[in-house]
């Protein structure tokens, strides 16, 4: 099992391609600005066992969180008090290149509002976490060998909450392949 990480690293994912993924599975989460998920980050990069690049939405956590336990598929991410301060969706990891990522600017400027201030305090807070060399392992780990058990006849009885990695990994290479065309 290939668990090579890059730094990870918090991005968007180009809309345009949510939208060309969310329309071959309808569980791809939206990145829309009317629903006001436009600020959705997601967490890689990560390459798989098929060399091909993943990232990892962030959500932040609901109620529900606070009593499920990490699995297969789902984890949490703590701030340096111990506080839940959002989740790792790895069923809903989704293929990308390096072409649909956009970094997230995480420097707190002055002209920033309070709210863009506290949002990317938390962004930071995530990141860092993440990046302990223990945790960045885990979520490596964790996202390959749910790959591995989502596409193989493993019988995992989860697979069902996962997106399709595969169909969604053919419009990957259709969406890059359409903007090469251009």
């Amino acid at each position: 099992m290939n668990n090579h990480i890059s730094r990870l690293n918090l991005y968007r994912v180009d809309k345009k391609y949510i939208r060309d993924l969310h329309n071959a599975d309808n569980r791809v989460i939206s990145v829309s600005p009317q629903i006001n998920k436009d600020t959705r980050v997601f967490i890689g990069i990560l390459l798989l066992l098929n060399n091909q690049n993943y990232v990892v939405p962030i959500s932040h956590p609901k109620s529900k969180h606070k009593k499920m336990k990490a699995s297969a598929d789902f984890d949490k991410i703590f701030n340096r008090q111990g506080k839940l301060i959002a989740v790792l969706n790895f069923n809903l990891m989704i293929p990308v290149t390096k072409k649909q990522l956009y970094p997230v600017n995480l420097t707190i400027n002055k002209n920033d509002s309070l709210e863009e201030k506290a949002y990317k305090d938390l962004c930071i807070n995530e990141i860092e976490y993440c990046r302990r060399p223990e945790i960045s392992k885990k979520i490596a780990d964790k996202a390959n060998c749910l790959y591995d058990l989502c596409t193989t006849d493993s019988g995992y009885k989860g697979k069902s909450r996962c997106l399709d990695f595969k169909k969604l990994e053919k419009v990957c290479k259709r969406f890059n392949e359409k903007k090469k065309s251009r």
